[in-house]
C-alpha cells in the first residue's frame, strides 16, 4: 500500500512539474513574442494607391518654440532619431511633480541612449523662460538632450490636440487651472507617435525605457 501511495505520489510530481515547465516555456515564448513585436503607430492613416502602394501615417506637425535658456528649437531639432514629449506646467500642484520625479528616473536609466525629450507647459503667461531653466534644475536633469519650452498658448494647445493627439485646456475647475494630459508619448525620428505610457506610474516609465531601448535598436537597423 505504501509503495502504491509513493508510486501515486510520483506520478502527480512529474505532472506538476510537466505542467510548471509547460508554462515557463509559453511565459518565455511570449516574452520573445512581446520582444519581436513591432511598435505600434497611433493615429490616422491613409492608403494610398498608385505605382507603389504606400500607408501615409499620422505625424507631428512643425512646430518651434523657446527653450530654458531662450534659444528656438523645433521640428528640425527633434526629426531623424526618436524623443520623448509630454506636456506640464511648473505650478501644476498634483501631477507635474510626480512626472518629473520619475522622469528624472528615466533619464538616469537611459543615460547614453541617443534620443531627445521635449516638455512643454501649458501655462506660458507664468512659464517664462528663466522660470523654466529654475525648475529643470530645481530637479536636477541633465538638459543636453532635455528641453522644456514655453511659448503662445494656443499653438501649443493645438500642437497637442492635432499633433501628439492629447488633451490640453485651461481649467478654472482642475488643480492649478490647467488640464493637461499625463501621457509620455514616444515619437520616431519620421515623427510618429509610437507609444502612449503614464507618466506618474513607475512601471509605465520603465516600459518606455524599454520601448525606447527598442525603437532605438530597430531604426539602427533600418
Amino acid at each position: 500500500m505504501k509503495r502504491k501511495s509513493k508510486k501515486i505520489n510520483s506520478i502527480i510530481f512529474i505532472l506538476i512539474a510537466f505542467v510548471l515547465l509547460s508554462c515557463d516555456e509559453s511565459s518565455s515564448q511570449d516574452d520573445t513574442n512581446n520582444k519581436n513585436a513591432q511598435l505600434p503607430i497611433y493615429g490616422h492613416k491613409e492608403f494610398i494607391e498608385g505605382i507603389d502602394k504606400d500607408t501615409v501615417y499620422h505625424t507631428i506637425p512643425y512646430w518651434a518654440f523657446i527653450n530654458q535658456d531662450g534659444e528656438y528649437v523645433g521640428t528640425k531639432d527633434y526629426q531623424g532619431k526618436p524623443y520623448v514629449a509630454y506636456f506640464f506646467f511648473s505650478h501644476c500642484p498634483q501631477i507635474c511633480p510626480k512626472i518629473h520625479s520619475n522622469m528624472v528616473e528615466f533619464q538616469k536609466q537611459t543615460k547614453g541612449l541617443d534620443f531627445n525629450v521635449i516638455a512643454y507647459t501649458v501655462d506660458p503667461e507664468r512659464d517664462s523662460v528663466e522660470r523654466l531653466k529654475f525648475y529643470a534644475e530645481e530637479y536636477g536633469f541633465d538638459l543636453s538632450n532635455y528641453n522644456f519650452v514655453t511659448g503662445n498658448q494656443k499653438d501649443i494647445y493645438e500642437l497637442g490636440v492635432n499633433g501628439y493627439l492629447v488633451p490640453n485646456s485651461q481649467d478654472a475647475l482642475a488643480p492649478g487651472g490647467f488640464l493637461h494630459s499625463e501621457k509620455l508619448m514616444l515619437i520616431d525620428s519620421k515623427m510618429r507617435i509610437r507609444g502612449y505610457y503614464e507618466g506618474t506610474e513607475t512601471k509605465e516609465v520603465n516600459q518606455l525605457v524599454n520601448d525606447l531601448q527598442k525603437l532605438i535598436k530597430d531604426e539602427s537597423s533600418n
